[in-house]
């Protein structure tokens, strides 16, 4: 859609550094004027919100005096008198002139319920004027001058003043096979009459013809003929930056309002990125304010590309110099098509190896068989072909000489992504620009770099993040969530984590809890810190709109500010979740909500002093489609093209697409919704701790790895949903969130003691390992299920939590350079196709191998080792050659198959209860060797709660070698300067006997196991802040 000169609030780091900055700045003004701040200390936790403000008595409080609040409107004057005059201000108006306003208004209603629909009328009128009239505050998001009529839109097609399309001829139509056929009738009700009043071509393939629905498509029965065109291109521009070309319509398309020029832009990155823009040059459109992208646009002199475009129609190639391999190419290819509401670019693909396109459930390697991705971020149970709950227009390509490109689209309107078996993709979307990035790789590893160089680096969790969680809908009270939580801490389950879904709130009210059913939570949450653990409460998207006047601060205080997402009135968007009455949701894009939230969430921290968050319902979920009334019938809510999304319509149980924020309309912002929360809450949740945030978010857009974790959604309790959730993570893992996991037994329906007894073993190898269900299932935590899950999950728990050395340190190496953690077999062994397909076992970094079972009753698995040699790490031992090859592993009820990769040093520690008490321990090391008796690894280690350890350089990092029978430990860096020891290490692969160890050049004790061909070595003591040696004859 266009939009008036896009400048919203800049970006969403400009809006967090302007909050910040304007904070400190008036806390020097009132010092440098020697006025009194008000300043009362850090936060009770300890964190680094410092200035609070007394606006009102919270009903939550901890104490009926005082309340510490975030100086939501801080103090603007560093002048007492002015300061004076305007607290004396805000009281008239609060305490005086509204109270009179709604007794003229109500008065005949007092002794009845609150009338909420009036109050919040006056209050609105009274405190925030209509955004669509006040133009100094809204004039960025309001659109061209543009209205629903008919004639409107007939006045703007006729501006461009384009012919028909001519009719297709037999010989552009006859030659075509089936795979190349691109479909020009997207839409339902395609007839021959239709199709060629759009100058394509129709041949019906013998069977009914898919309808526009979510199910996956067919043959095409009316295709773009051979040549058809659609732009020729006018003044080709070349320059060591890239190139510019204008292209311009040659005839109207069957979408309104086309874009009559177009202009193209290529843009050289550097030697392995460029980016392809098409829009509009003469009107601006809708750009997504984030994730914010580096400038892309500078001379290359080496490239590992070429770019070949079409001086005709404007199709582009580009290709990959090393081996003339195509990897994009637009030329004679579909149709592109830029019109207002309807946006459409076809490309050849050199493979079928294509993974990402997100959020969907599929195999990871995607299906080309008329497969249909949509992409509009929706709340449902995650099955197959449907839209899920998140977007990531991103899609990886292995190619078959066995290097690798990817793909980026950068836009946040509703799209579907159509492949078929050419092979070929079809991008269509429903407004914005068409915005490519292309990575050239020339690795897997390479193009997720890339990817995230653009898109921003994976945040880096605290390390309890890393542990166990333990949650469930339904929790009445906190004596039963204390039950759960003690019933398994006795049965011997590691545990990190307890959560509570919204049974703790008040009314389901967000920044409340229920000091009746849940008291004593701050207490409960105080006791969790003391004994080393944490506590995560949900955070609902969605405010109360429907409590008494004066009672709910979240509500009258955001409504004051105007945060909320608005109507096409200007007055708060109403609809319904879990709140009692009607729901109100925060703009996330609105600059003031970044005070708001914040203020919200310290009004709950002061209260129950919670670790993270867990946000939800955020894509937005709304339980009406729309209003209780529904929509305007507009060509927002209903555009002349809809992808195939769950339901039919763009609001079907969410917002209006013309509700308005301040970055725009709803249409255009919908999937950037839970992604902007994840943004907010992020930074909120830094400012009140000061530490490490830790946020896991339902809804994701791309980029949402740089600032928080996601899990699957509302899965189902059966073992199919625990086998596609293999695919998902490790999906996820390619579009840069590498925090990430499914509920473990399943969140809707009841599990079975078979179920989650494989499914918390796999579980335990999510980086994100949760165990949580719902309110009308059985209880599923480890304990209530009995022995056999009790003694599954305990032991797999407890290897988790001995790798969590390891595995925090893939996380720094993701955080820092852009790696994945759990990651697909091809990511690692690229050279080999048959791991191209592989998506029920997958990696932890390079060197570990998980094969989970994933069918019932089964106690052995088929397992693929690609080449390499792989140890057993229940026994050690070594279990292949070094030839790649499918195994059959015995897997036992109680046991899942993994296994060490040859080559990799693999650092560990012993477990305990907690990451608190396991981080105590002393580091041990597994060195796996490989067929020429090498291998190598590292160890990142900091405080594991701190933000900017490593940008502060407050870390520590120890890299080890091995070379035939030498064992190295080399200090890096050494910047956290906390007692580490090393205390034991286990070599394997030690085909021949050993007769002695020195451990620095000094005689020391160790065992040799001859079955698995193991050398162990005990009691060394060594401080890792000096490099050590250890060798064996």
């Amino acid at each position: 859609m266009k939009t008036n000169s896009f400048k919203m609030f800049g970006s969403v780091k400009t809006m967090l550094r302007k909050y910040k900055d304007s904070h400190a700045s008036k806390k020097t003004a009132n010092k440098s004027a020697n006025c009194v701040t008000n300043e009362q200390g850090d936060s009770d936790s300890g964190g680094n919100m410092k200035e609070f403000n007394e606006i009102g008595t919270d009903q939550n409080s901890k104490s009926e005096d005082s309340q510490p609040f975030v100086d939501v409107v801080s103090r603007k004057f560093p002048c007492p008198n002015m300061a004076t005059f305007l607290v004396i201000t805000l009281l008239i108006k609060v305490f005086v002139i509204l109270p009179v306003i709604y007794l003229l208004h109500c008065f005949d209603l007092l002794n009845t319920h609150w009338p909420n629909d009036e109050f919040r009328r006056v209050l609105t009128d009274h405190s925030h004027s209509n955004p669509r009239k006040d133009n100094h505050y809204y004039h960025s998001v309001l659109y061209h001058p543009y209205n629903d009529s008919k004639q409107h839109l007939s006045e703007l097609d006729d501006i461009s003043k384009l012919p028909l399309p001519e009719p297709a001829l037999p010989s552009q139509c006859s030659s075509i096979p089936n795979a190349m056929k691109f479909d020009c009738y997207p839409e339902e009700g395609s007839t021959e009459d239709k199709c060629k009043k759009r100058g394509c071509c129709w041949a019906p393939a013998g069977k009914s013809q898919t309808e526009n629905s979510s199910v996956p498509l067919d043959v095409p029965y009316c295709f773009y003929p051979q040549g058809f065109g659609g732009y020729t291109v006018h003044n080709i521009t070349h320059a060591p930056t890239g190139i510019t070309a204008f292209l311009k319509r040659s005839f109207k398309s069957p979408y309104p309002n086309d874009v009559p020029m177009v202009k193209m832009v290529i843009m050289y990155g550097n030697e392995q990125q460029l980016r392809l823009k098409l829009y509009d040059p003469s009107s601006p459109r809708f750009e997504p304010p984030y994730p914010e992208v580096p400038s892309l646009q500078k001379a290359v002199p080496q490239k590992d590309y070429r770019v070949e475009v079409d001086t005709q129609t404007g199709g582009v190639k580009i290709i990959r110099d090393a081996n003339n391999i195509t990897i994009f190419n637009t030329q004679n290819v579909g149709a592109l098509i830029l019109a207002d509401q309807f946006l459409q670019l076809s490309s050849l693909l050199p493979s079928r190896n294509v993974y990402g396109l997100g959020e969907h459930r599929s195999s990871l390697r995607l299906p080309l068989d008329w497969q249909r991705f949509v992409m509009f971020n929706h709340d449902t149970v995650p099955t197959e072909n449907q839209n899920l709950y998140g977007s990531h227009p991103f899609f990886l390509v292995m190619e078959e000489e066995k290097n690798s490109h990817g793909v980026f689209l950068l836009n946040s309107n509703a799209m579907e992504v159509i492949l078929q078996p050419a092979p070929a993709i079809t991008f269509r979307t429903i407004g914005g620009v068409l915005d490519f990035f292309i990575f050239l790789g020339p690795t897997p590893s390479d193009v997720i770099r890339q990817y995230t160089d653009i898109v921003g680096r994976p945040y880096f969790p605290p390390y309890w993040g890393l542990g166990f969680h333990l949650c469930r809908f339904g929790l009445h009270s906190l004596n039963e969530t204390k039950e759960v939580m003690n019933r398994n801490r006795h049965a011997g389950i590691p545990l990190d984590v307890q959560w509570n879904d919204l049974d703790y709130m008040d009314s389901s009210n967000d920044f409340t809890y229920d000091k009746k059913r849940f008291r004593g939570l701050p207490e409960f949450v105080d006791h969790l810190h003391k004994i080393g653990m944490h506590y995560v409460p949900i955070i609902d998207a969605g405010v109360s709109a429907g409590e008494r006047p004066g009672s709910y601060p979240p509500y009258d205080e955001g409504l004051a500010l105007g945060i909320f997402v608005k109507n096409t009135s200007g007055e708060p968007f109403i609809g319904k979740v879990w709140n009692r009455v009607s729901t109100v949701w925060p703009d996330f894009t609105h600059p003031q909500t970044v005070a708001y939230w914040l203020k919200q969430l310290h009004r709950l921290h002061w209260q129950v002093p919670f670790d993270g968050a867990w946000i939800d319902m955020n894509e937005p979920s709304n339980f009406y489609s729309g209003t209780s009334s529904g929509c305007p019938n507009n060509n927002l809510e209903h555009p002349p093209y809809v992808p195939a999304v769950n339901g039919g319509k763009l609001f079907y149980r969410t917002l209006c697409m013309s509700s308005i924020q301040h970055a725009g309309h709803h249409y255009n912002t919908h999937n950037l919704y839970g992604f902007s929360e994840a943004i907010v809450t992020s930074f909120a949740l830094t400012e009140i701790r000061g530490r490490r945030p830790f946020v896991i978010s339902r809804s994701t857009f791309a980029g949402h790895g740089h600032y928080a974790g996601h899990w699957s959604g509302d899965v189902y309790s059966d073992w199919h949903s625990m086998e596609m959730s293999i695919p998902q993570l490790l999906s996820f893992s390619l579009f840069g969130i590498p925090l990430m996991g499914t509920d473990i037994c399943g969140f809707n329906g009841n599990t079975t003691v078979d179920l989650c007894q494989r499914w918390m073993q796999l579980g335990a190898f999510y980086p994100f390992s949760r165990n949580h269900n719902t309110d009308d299932g059985i209880p599923q935590d480890p304990a209530a299920l009995g022995p056999a899950v009790i003694e599954s999950s305990r032991k797999a728990l407890l290897i988790r939590y001995s790798l969590l050395p390891y595995l925090y340190t893939l996380f720094w190496r993701a955080h820092a350079f852009g790696d994945t953690v759990a990651r697909p077999l091809f990511i690692e062994f690229p050279d080999d196709p048959e791991t191209y397909g592989i998506d029920k076992q997958f990696l932890w970094g390079p060197a570990l191998m998980i094969v989970p079972v994933l069918k019932w009753g089964e106690t052995f698995v088929t397992g693929y080792f690609p080449k390499s040699i792989w140890y057993n790490l229940h026994t050690l031992g070594p279990v292949t050659a070094k030839q790649q090859s499918w195994h059959d592993i015995t897997a036992p009820l109680d046991t899942i198959p993994l296994f060490y990769r040859g080559g990799h040093i693999i650092p560990l520690q012993s477990p305990n209860m907690t990451t608190t008490a396991s981080r105590k321990n002393p580091v041990e090391l597994i060195v796996a060797k490989d067929e020429d008796g090498k291998a190598t690894g590292s160890l990142y280690w900091d405080d594991g709660d701190s933000v900017n350890t490593y940008e502060d350089k407050k870390y520590s990092h120890v890299t080890f070698t091995l070379n035939e029978s030498r064992l190295r430990g080399t200090v890096v860096w050494w910047g956290y300067d906390a007692p580490l020891m090393l205390g034991k290490v286990h070599v394997l692969g030690i085909g021949i006997p050993v007769r002695s160890v020195y451990v620095n050049q000094v005689a020391h004790s160790f065992s040799y196991n001859s079955g698995n061909q193991f050398l162990r070595i005990k009691n060394l003591a060594l401080p890792l802040n000096q490099n050590f040696s250890i060798h064996w004859v």
